[in-house]
C-alpha cells in the first residue's frame, strides 16, 4: 500500500483521483472508485438542477459506504448556473470533499469551512497553485500541458510544473495531466505530488457511463490523437481528434470566431456522443495518456494494478538501482 499526506488529509486508502468530468462524473463511476479505495467526483453541473445533484449524492451513498466529492467548476457563462444552490447542496449533503476549478473560489470558501468541506482547488500554474494555497484550500491539483479538458494557457508540461509547483506548495498536491499507469504515479511522487488524477484513463472503465464506443476509440488512439481548440480565443481545450474537432480547428486557423464554430462545440452534441456512440458527432475531451490506454477494465481491476504496480518499481526495479 502506498500512503501519502494525500491519503492522511483527504481520508483516502491511494492516492489517486477521479476528477470532474462533465457528462461522466456520475453515481456509477464515483461510487466504483470510493469502494476501490481513490478519490471520486460527482461532477455538479452534469445534474440539471441542485435538486438533481442532492439526488445523485444519495444515489452514490446507496452505492458506496466510502469518501467521494463533488467537482464545482466555476466558468464565465451569459446565463451562469447557480453556483450558490449547487453549493449550498454540497454543504448539506454531508459530502466530505469538493474539487473546486475554473474561477478563483474564494467566494465559496467560507460556506465549505463552516460545513467542514475540505477543497481540493484545481490549476493549471504554479501562480494559481500558490494563491490557493494562500487562500486557505486543503489541497491543489496541477494540471500540466498534457491534460484533457483545459491546459490553461503557459503551455508548461508536467515534467516542469509538477516540480516547479512542489518547490512552493506546502499543501497537498496532486498532479493531473498524463497519468494512466503505476509507473505516472511513481513518476508524480518522484517529482514532488502526492498522488495523480486522472480523468481520461477513467473514462476507459467498464463503470464510466458512456457508450462502449467512445472507449473503445480510447484504446485505438495514439499519443498524437488529441487537438488543441480555442488556442486563438485564449481558452485552449484539449480534446479527442475527430471530425468535429478537426474542423472547429480549421475555422479558427482561418480567422473565424467563436460564433462560427459556436454549433459545433455545442455541449449537447458532446453529451451525445457519450450517450450514442457516433465519436465524430461533437467534442469530448481527451488527454495525451490516451496513448497509454490498452484496455477497458473493472475501476477495482485499475486501482488495484496502479497501486501494484507502483509497489513493484519502488520495492523492486528502484531499490535496485540502489543496490
Amino acid at each position: 500500500m502506498l500512503r501519502t499526506r494525500f491519503c492522511e488529509v483527504f481520508g483516502v486508502a491511494h492516492p489517486i483521483v477521479q476528477g470532474g468530468m462533465q457528462w461522466v462524473g456520475r453515481a456509477e463511476l464515483v461510487a466504483a472508485v470510493a469502494n476501490a479505495g481513490a478519490l471520486g467526483f460527482l461532477t455538479a453541473l452534469t445534474q440539471p438542477t441542485p435538486e438533481d445533484l442532492a439526488k445523485e449524492i444519495v444515489r452514490c451513498r446507496e452505492l458506496t459506504d466510502k469518501p467521494f466529492g463533488v467537482n464545482l467548476t466555476i466558468l464565465p457563462s451569459i446565463n451562469p448556473p447557480p453556483y450558490a444552490e449547487y453549493r449550498d447542496v454540497i454543504t448539506g449533503s454531508g459530502v466530505p470533499v469538493v474539487e473546486t476549478a475554473g474561477f478563483n473560489p474564494a467566494e465559496h470558501l467560507p460556506a465549505f469551512r463552516a460545513a467542514g468541506v475540505k477543497v481540493l482547488h484545481k490549476c493549471t500554474s504554479v501562480r494559481h497553485a500558490v494563491k490557493a494555497q494562500a487562500l486557505g484550500v486543503d489541497g491543489v491539483s496541477i494540471d500540466g500541458f498534457e491534460c484533457a479538458g483545459h491546459p490553461g494557457e503557459d503551455d508548461v508540461p508536467g515534467l516542469v510544473l509538477i516540480p516547479a509547483a512542489a518547490e512552493q506548495v506546502t499543501i497537498p498536491m496532486i498532479a493531473s495531466g498524463g497519468f494512466a499507469d503505476g509507473r505516472g504515479l511513481v513518476a508524480a511522487l518522484a517529482l514532488g505530488a502526492d498522488g495523480v488524477n486522472m480523468g481520461t484513463r477513467f473514462l476507459a472503465t467498464a463503470e464510466a457511463p458512456v457508450h462502449d464506443n467512445v472507449k473503445q476509440r480510447l484504446v485505438e488512439a495514439s499519443e498524437r490523437d488529441t487537438e488543441l481548440i480555442f488556442r486563438s480565443l485564449r481558452n485552449t481545450a484539449r480534446v479527442a481528434s475527430n471530425a468535429a474537432s478537426r474542423e472547429v480547428v480549421g475555422i479558427l486557423a482561418g480567422g473565424g470566431g467563436f460564433d462560427d464554430v459556436r454549433d459545433l462545440v455545442a455541449g449537447s452534441r458532446g453529451r451525445k456522443v457519450y450517450e450514442t456512440g457516433d465519436v465524430d458527432l461533437g467534442i469530448w475531451s481527451a488527454g495525451v495518456v490516451q496513448g497509454l490506454v490498452h484496455d477497458v477494465p473493472t475501476v477495482a481491476e485499475l486501482v488495484s494494478r496502479i497501486v501494484a504496480e507502483a509497489h513493484e518499481i519502488i520495492a523492486g526495479r528502484l531499490a535496485g538501482v540502489l543496490a
